[in-house]
């Protein structure tokens, strides 16, 4: 092997050559081709066949069509053509409609400012007709009939159409070729054409559409709905399905000049990726970080891990307040007050999902089983209604067992929280009699008084062996105040007031019973137990007046764990101490909102204040929202031009890391214009307190104390999930139990 010597006269490069390289090569200045122009534009809005479909049905919804068609080849690659019946482009229009910047949408700065239209660049067509062999041919109305622009050669001339307009576009990308190299498949190409048809047709739901590939009917949506709201739940169910509208409510909120409806789906609809978050502002699909922000704000404390929520939300603001003209797609928009939108929209979620869902389940059970026809008795093929009819009232549709439970009543009450997470005394596990075996045979008339409820056809009475004090009656400022059997309403609800206090031991709550109300021959649970608080008044049946609880009344407990409760549709299965978390959490939130005024979170002033060296940034972020940290309980001020000072936290988190916490809120201040990251850490401690004050595993409920918990469970916003996004109840109807004994097969 040879050396070759770097520095050699032969290797090296001349003087002149090293010249020519390092001076750059002066171009004039000129004007670009008209033509490469608009392929440049092109490059920025046509970016795949969707692109194209995209801007098409733009158009043909500001024009005011009423039915849309799109037709396909190759996935948009050979020819798409968007089909209206809209008001149509007049003759001596065409020509100037394939002119860059030429628009009917807006005239001033004023029409700019203040965009009502899905389009008005005025660019697309001319971009379009750049890459493609493009065609138009139109006819409104009072014209004789319609005439055909062809893009390339300019010909104008007349043709056979209705009123309405059709765009072509053949040979997308065939002046450009490298551009169509990036294309992928065509049932690539398609899915995503779909997805932009999709999109218009979740915002227009008084439009008709239809897409057709390759000469067949691949999606329809027909424009259906009496009613704006009606017409919307159809169109959702046609486009994302009918599980979406079950498993989703109902927004409808106002805040200020916003207006935010749609349907936000239920946690246990979330998904694993975000497919089915769709956002429209003023009829526009964007995609916007703010309002994804304060969508997933709102089911923070309901989702369970990384699930994504599925919702379809419609933004209404004054134009004036959002400026669309950020890209050339028209995708994304700039708020004038990012706050505002991003309160109205969590607002509005939280709202919704707040309303506990187990009536709701339960009403609409019953209205499918109205709609279904009479059921049929397998032994004597009857309808059940009939053969009901047939019966005495008194007799019961067959015999049913009197079960005896030889377990004293022992236990704490559901709203002592201090008691009912600590170990049981050891004293009172010894004392407790060992539980007798249930007995087979129906008890004696003689042993459970003649009620309404114990004498009325099919009903269950569970009858204790050992007699049973009577509740105590409680102060009238008790979560649930516990009446005497005798009396109407045994449960009633009263204003909820969250409170660690001691409680007695379960000894103790015995003892008071017996000594405050008379010890009857043998307590009885009935429906009667199964009252409503006040603040919610029970469901009705029609037949016999029995008040119907939509989580039903609490039957037993398996293994410490769940409570098993029997409703109008089946078996009621309850994670109790999920159940109960929640509903504490809940009571913590409110006490604290309340002692707030749910303003301004209070502060704690630092002694020594609290600085860290900031970027530029986060300088100009603590200076902007100034406000926003005194009403988040922060205080961060400049202490020199490159360090930020904390000199106040929320009260809340006072011994928490206040450097750390200022810079998590700062950064979300600069990318979302709001922040929730004090609420965030505020429910955590919120959250760690229900955890430890809820009922624990194991421990032994009462079937009062069981039948309390589901009355709270009913009037508790977000009781159907508990503080870390897990289900608290599962409903299994009578169908799914007779499925799994393979009755009626």
């Amino acid at each position: 092997m040879v050396a070759v010597n770097a520095t050699s006269p032969e290797l090296s490069p001349s003087p002149t050559e090293t010249a020519d390289q390092a001076a750059p090569v002066r171009r004039p200045i000129r004007d670009l081709p008209d033509e490469l122009i608009s392929q440049i534009a092109a490059g920025e809005v046509v970016e795949r066949p969707a692109s194209v479909v995209r801007e098409l049905v733009d158009n043909a919804l500001d024009s005011g069509a009423a039915q849309i068609t799109v037709r396909l080849l190759a996935g948009g690659v050979r020819l798409i053509a968007v089909e209206d019946d809209g008001c149509g482009i007049p003759r001596d229009e065409l020509p100037v409609a394939l002119r860059r910047h030429a628009t009917s949408k807006i005239s001033d700065l004023h029409d700019l400012e203040t965009v009502a239209t899905m389009g008005f660049r005025g660019e697309a067509l001319a971009a379009i007709a750049s890459v493609s062999e493009t065609s138009i041919f139109s006819r409104p109305a009072g014209q004789d009939s319609a005439y055909l622009l062809d893009a390339r050669s300019g010909e104008l001339r007349p043709a056979a159409r209705n009123q309405g307009t059709t765009v072509e576009v053949k040979e997308l990308f065939f002046s450009t070729p490298a551009r169509r190299k990036f294309l992928k498949t065509d049932a690539t190409e398609l899915a995503h054409c779909i997805e932009s048809v999709r999109r218009h047709a979740l915002a227009r739901p008084d439009v008709g559409f239809a897409i057709w590939h390759e000469g067949k009917l691949v999606e329809q949506w027909r424009a259906a709905g009496s009613t704006p709201d009606e017409a919307l739940s159809r169109r959702l169910a046609d486009v994302l399905n009918d599980k979406f509208v079950d498993n989703s409510v109902a927004v409808d909120h106002w805040a200020g000049p916003v207006h935010v409806t749609g349907r936000a789906g239920i946690p246990d609809a979330a998904r694993s990726r975000p497919d089915q978050q769709f956002c429209y502002v003023n009829g526009r699909f964007v995609r916007d970080k703010v309002l994804t922000h304060a969508a997933r704000s709102a089911y923070e404390d309901v989702l369970h891990g990384n699930k994504q929520p599925v919702y379809a939300l419609y933004i209404e603001i004054d134009p004036a307040r959002v400026d669309v003209n950020v890209h050339p797609t028209k995708i994304e928009v700039r708020f004038r007050d990012s706050r505002e939108v991003h309160q109205a929209v969590r607002h509005a979620i939280e709202n919704a999902l707040a309303t506990p869902r187990a009536a709701a389940v339960v009403e609409a059970a019953a209205q499918e089983a109205a709609r279904q026809p009479g059921l049929i008795d397998e032994s004597t093929a009857t309808p059940v209604a009939e053969k009901a009819a047939t019966k005495p009232a008194a007799a019961p549709a067959w015999p049913q067992t009197r079960m005896s439970f030889g377990e004293p009543a022992i236990g704490n009450p559901v709203r002592d929280l201090a008691k009912l997470w600590e170990p049981m005394r050891e004293a009172t596990a010894k004392t407790a009699p060992a539980p007798q075996m249930v007995t087979a045979a129906p008890a004696p008339a003689s042993a459970t008084p003649a009620t309404p409820e114990s004498s009325a056809p099919g009903a269950t009475t569970i009858t204790n062996t050992t007699a049973m004090p009577s509740p105590v009656p409680q102060p009238e400022d008790e979560g649930i105040r516990l009446r005497p059997s005798g009396q109407s309403s045994y449960f009633q609800r009263k204003a909820p007031a969250p409170q660690m206090q001691e409680a007695p031991a379960a000894t103790e709550i015995v003892a008071n019973a017996a000594a405050a109300a008379p010890v009857e021959p043998a307590a009885t649970h009935t429906a009667e137990h199964a009252a409503a608080p006040a603040a919610q008044p029970p469901v009705t049946a029609a037949a016999d007046n029995t008040p119907v609880w939509p989580l039903g009344r609490a039957v037993a407990q398996l293994h410490g764990v769940y409570i098993l409760a029997e409703n109008s549709q089946g078996m009621v299965i309850v994670d109790m101490h999920a159940a109960h978390e929640r509903i504490v959490y809940e009571q913590l939130k409110s006490a604290v909102n309340t002692e707030n005024g749910d303003q301004q979170i209070p502060s704690q002033p630092l002694l020594i204040p609290a600085t860290f060296a900031a970027t530029p940034e986060e300088v100009a972020t603590a200076e902007a929202h100034a406000e926003t940290l005194l009403t988040l309980g922060m205080e961060v001020s400049p202490f020199s031009p490159k360090t930020l000072a904390v000199r106040a936290v929320p009260a809340t988190l006072a011994q928490g890391d206040a450097v750390e916490l200022a810079r998590s809120v700062l950064a979300e201040l600069a990318q979302h214009d709001a922040s929730t990251v004090v609420q965030r850490a505020r429910n955590e401690i919120l959250a760690t307190m229900a955890c430890h004050g809820a009922v624990r595993a194991n421990r032994k409920l009462t079937l009062d104390e069981m039948n309390a918990l589901l009355r709270q469970m009913e009037v508790t916003e977000r009781s159907d999930q508990c503080n870390h996004g897990r289900p608290t109840w599962r409903q299994l109807s009578m169908k799914e139990l007779d499925a799994l004994f393979l009755r009626g097969r």
